[in-house]
C-alpha cells in the first residue's frame, strides 16, 4: 500500500469512528509491535545468560 492510500484509509476511519478511537488503535498496534520485539530480545538475553552460565560451570 502506498502512503496516500494509507492516509486516505486513516482519514476515512476517523470520519467513521472518531479521532480518539483511531489514535487509540494506532497506539495499541505500535505497543503490540514493541512488546513482540521486547519478548524476542528478552528470550535472546535469557539464552545468552544461560549459555554463559554453562561456560562458567
Amino acid at each position: 500500500m502506498n502512503e496516500i492510500s494509507v492516509l486516505s484509509d486513516v482519514i476515512q476511519l476517523m470520519e467513521n469512528v472518531g479521532f480518539p478511537v483511531v489514535v487509540t488503535l494506532i497506539l495499541l498496534i505500535r505497543y503490540e509491535f514493541r512488546m513482540e520485539r521486547l519478548e524476542k530480545l528478552s528470550k535472546k538475553l535469557s539464552d545468552t545468560i544461560n549459555e554463559l552460565r554453562r561456560d562458567i560451570s
